[in-house]
């Protein structure tokens, strides 16, 4: 379960988002004043931080400046200052998303969610498939062969990582369509065999002395032995 901070001085919007959270499946904390909510962060760990800019004591402004100096926690400013000079300045102090008041509280939980995702999604560790002079990086999405990026769609990459996620598994053109298009096979394998065609093409055109993925007749395609 997510742990989510609102730092809102008026009690009934605190309330508001504090309940709509609390019933999508969040832990929610909530403070009432920029000195508790600041005293909040420094004391404890949260997944997002929901964070106003009007607030007593200490300013959204300044929780965010000195947040970002210790933390990179996503920060949602809610705020009732709709000008673009304002929402570029928080956003360049290091505030993750800004919504506007007032707002859906629909919207902002859809903005939570979408917010904690890629959050988790910059924070997974890069992981490197090799085989033979073939790299594949799933976080940056680059493959390279022969010392040279290629350039692959969509379909391409996947069957290349599909491949390289499983070194030997042999995968039928059902196994590579309903993994890849994530559609039930009917039959017709003219997508996988371009796709595939497309994609040895350009693992030979990086190094023509390599052999990458070989042809089972009648079973189907895997990485060739080495």
């Amino acid at each position: 379960m997510s742990s989510i901070l609102i730092i809102e001085d008026q009690e009934d919007v605190n309330l508001m988002l504090a309940e709509a959270l609390t019933d999508a499946g969040y832990r929610v904390t909530s403070s009432y004043s920029g000195v508790d909510g600041m005293r909040e962060i420094k004391n404890r760990s949260y997944d997002l931080i929901l964070l106003d800019i009007m607030l007593p004591y200490k300013s959204g402004d300044e929780i965010l400046k000195e947040t970002r100096a210790f933390s990179d926690t996503p920060v949602i400013v809610i705020s009732a200052k709709d000008m673009v000079g304002t929402k570029i300045d928080l956003l360049k102090l290091g505030a993750d998303d800004y919504i506007t008041k007032p707002f859906d509280l629909g919207e902002v939980t859809a903005r939570v969610e979408s917010n904690l995702r890629r959050f988790r999604k910059q924070a997974q560790p890069s992981r490197v498939y090799r085989y033979k002079d073939v790299t594949l990086d799933d976080r940056a999405k680059r493959v390279t062969a022969g010392g040279a990026e290629l350039e692959l769609t969509a379909k391409e990459y996947a069957i290349l990582e599909l491949l390289l996620k499983h070194e030997g598994k042999v995968f039928t053109k059902a196994n590579l369509y309903e993994s890849i298009w994530n559609e039930e096979y009917l039959g017709d394998d003219n997508a996988v065999k371009t796709h595939m065609s497309n994609l040895r093409n350009k693992l030979k055109k990086a190094n023509p002395d390599e052999e990458y993925i070989e042809t089972l007749w009648g079973l189907g395609y895997r990485l060739r032995k080495p």
